[in-house]
């Protein structure tokens, strides 16, 4: 497999969209499954051994909470049950 361009995308969501992907996240990460989600036209899974940490920012103007999950490229071959539509 050829190797893959690096990327760093933000992407913003309405609260119920937001609330929507942390429950299903929630839910694989509590079952110990790996999570797939799609994000900007690029599908890609989350493996259930991922690394979790919460950032949190502060600025002169304003904070920013960030929840990471990390994970090597070689670990997110897992097939996960669920499929997530394209958001």
């Amino acid at each position: 497999m050829g190797r893959m361009s690096e990327r760093d995308v933000e992407k913003d969501y309405s609260v119920a969209d937001f609330a929507a992907k942390l429950r299903r996240l929630a839910d694989a990460l509590e079952a110990g499954k790996p999570f797939r989600i799609q994000i900007a036209g690029e599908r890609f899974t989350v493996p259930k051994n991922a690394r979790i940490s919460v950032e949190h920012e502060r600025g002169d103007s304003e904070e920013e909470v960030e929840f990471q999950l990390k994970w090597a490229i070689a670990d997110a071959d897992e097939d996960p049950e669920d499929d997530d539509p394209e958001v």
